[in-house]
């Protein structure tokens, strides 16, 4: 059944709409709750400490509240939610079946104020944050192939009435090849504006998208309601990811609640919810490294990757001691 649904994931991205919606991907809302009070917290300290207005992807710096690396933040403000939220075989399943194993996932929160403005109809990453002028040295082929590389969703912290401004889509559009070049005409973003859809959502709810298919966050019409979503940036394990993610720091933090969630379930690490949950915070790929201290197993022509020794360590119920000595000894032999 698993693969079933995995190849109408893929067809529907790929071939089809571009977009498909998860009705409660995040089943239980007292965990969004808890990651809401954790995003709140973050926002707090780092408007607090802050020198000036955050940049923001295709919006006015400073009109929401942006989360950068809401990933690594969330885990070290609420290690126990974050465990919860990320422990999601829903979230692996369409991962994988898109971008195959070894995927890296980021995160940024995005909440968009009452009175907030829609963006501007765009691609993402890679190349849809890179000017014309770069795209254009991209031969087509590269072009296309970056869709491949990236899943794009958005798990919606709070209810979303199509007042609130949902994202804006236009279905089909990730099949257009020159598509990278086109959003920056305005006439194409005049056609985006006449013929995109928007969909209501629930809290729980998930937007897993194409980043080639066109979209934008709407207008916040509403006069006293914050739209919420956290917005998973996901790589495959070959694509450079946009953000820095500290995976050692993550798995040093929610490391007893690992082990908590691992021994909660019947299969143990075999799990599909723990094979989840370790899969979005390790990497997943041996690749690079340095081959002279850390060669090819002999069974194999790759070297240990962190989510193996990650699996390996919480099937032994590894201490927190244990895991650190073990995280230093892979960190140095992959050392250049």
């Amino acid at each position: 059944m698993s693969d079933q649904l995995m190849d109408e994931m893929f067809t529907c991205l790929a071939s089809g709409p571009g977009v498909f919606v998860v009705k409660r991907c995040v089943e239980d809302l007292d965990v969004l709750v808890r990651a809401n009070a954790a995003f709140k917290t973050i926002i707090d300290r780092e408007r607090e400490g802050a020198g000036g207005s955050k940049g923001d992807h295709f919006a006015e710096a400073g009109r929401n509240d942006r989360i950068w690396n809401s990933f690594q933040k969330h885990a070290e403000v609420d290690p126990e939610s974050f465990v919860k939220y990320y422990s999601n075989d829903v979230l692996a399943l369409a991962c994988e079946a898109w971008l195959g194993p070894g995927y890296q996932i980021t995160a940024q929160t995005n909440i968009v104020k009452p009175g907030g403005k829609a963006q501007q109809p765009h691609r993402d990453f890679h190349l849809g944050f890179q000017s014309p002028d770069v795209v254009a040295r991209f031969p087509l082929a590269s072009q296309v192939a970056s869709q491949l590389l990236t899943l794009q969703l958005a798990i919606a912290h709070t209810d979303m009435p199509l007042d609130s401004g949902p994202t804006q889509l236009l279905p089909f559009s990730q099949q257009f090849e020159h598509g990278y070049l086109a959003y920056h005409d305005p006439q194409f973003a005049q056609v985006f504006k006449e013929k995109m859809i928007q969909v209501e959502l629930e809290a729980g709810d998930a937007v897993f998208f194409s980043p080639a298919l066109f979209h934008a966050a709407g207008d916040n019409r509403t006069v006293d309601f914050e739209r919420s979503a956290n917005l998973l940036q996901v790589s495959a394990c070959w694509s450079k990811p946009m953000e820095s993610v500290n995976r050692d720091a993550i798995l040093r933090n929610a490391w007893p609640y690992i082990i908590k969630h691992v021994s909660s379930q019947t299969d143990g690490v075999a799990a599909s919810s723990s094979q989840a949950l370790l899969k979005a915070i390790c990497d997943g790929y041996s690749f690079p490294t340095n081959l002279d201290k850390d060669p090819p197993s002999d069974t194999g022509h790759c070297p240990e990757t962190q989510l193996e020794m990650a699996i390996q360590a919480a099937a032994n119920k590894l201490s927190a001691d244990g895991l650190e000595e073990q995280l230093a000894t892979y960190a140095e032999k992959r050392k250049a």
